[in-house]
């Protein structure tokens, strides 16, 4: 194969991972599909973005080849379980939004979040180190939890229960924090939680702080963008 078939190659395989779109297929074979995202998920949870995929397919009840049909590459796969997971969260808050108050709703994606973010073994790192922190994929679903977030986040604050001065990526990057800081120690991510949500909540001498001349400056973007919060 010359060089430019070679790069025309990856290029499709490159869109095939990124594209936001499952293929058509029979009854049968969308089941197959979903048990495996399930099983690559749990996997992936595990024993990180190198989970066996013969241990994948064991866990789906199919054989490698479904497997291989479904997904030709580790890629492929790792790249459907991260949207799939990103996709659930963000229709957590869908939820949470009509069936809670805005404070419980708000609170309750927070944990969904930090659930989430608990179970990617390095799923995000191996996606960003193939396809780039600028590629579709990531850049996609880091604006979907940015966009959920806001949504959630505005929602709490037009009902006055939480601060006006916190913005999305604030809250993005707090639980992302407490995900890393309690990935040895899981028991207190829920502590942890509570604690930030009584931070963010809005107080009724929060003027009377700012008038004190107290001088409020940015937060230095430690973070340079990153995206790996999603």
């Amino acid at each position: 194969m010359s060089t430019t078939e070679e790069s025309r190659a990856h290029a499709d395989d490159q869109a095939r991972i990124q594209a936001d779109e499952e293929p058509r297929m029979r009854a049968d074979a969308r089941r197959s599909r979903a048990k495996l995202l399930t099983a690559a998920t749990a996997a992936f949870a595990e024993n990180g973005a190198d989970a066996p995929l013969d241990d994948i397919a064991r866990r789906a009840g199919v054989g490698i080849g479904t497997l291989y049909r479904h997904f030709p590459t580790r890629l492929d796969l790792q790249a459907a379980v991260f949207r799939s997971q990103v996709q659930s969260v963000c229709a957590t808050a869908d939820e949470l939004m009509v069936t809670a108050t805005p404070e419980q709703a708000f609170g309750g994606w927070l944990r969904a979040m930090a659930a989430y973010l608990a179970t990617k073994r390095g799923l995000s790192s191996a996606l960003i180190s193939a396809l780039g922190k600028d590629s579709e994929l990531i850049s996609s679903c880091w604006m979907a939890m940015r966009d959920t977030a806001d949504r959630l986040l505005t929602h709490a604050q037009q009902a006055g229960v939480l601060r006006d001065d916190v913005k999305p990526v604030d809250v993005l990057r707090l639980v992302h924090g407490i995900a890393m800081a309690t990935e040895h120690s899981p028991k207190d991510t829920d502590r942890l939680l509570a604690l930030m949500l009584d931070g963010l909540r809005a107080r009724k001498d929060s003027q009377s702080l700012n008038s004190r001349g107290l001088k409020l400056t940015e937060p230095k973007d430690w973070a340079g963008g990153s995206r790996t919060a999603c």
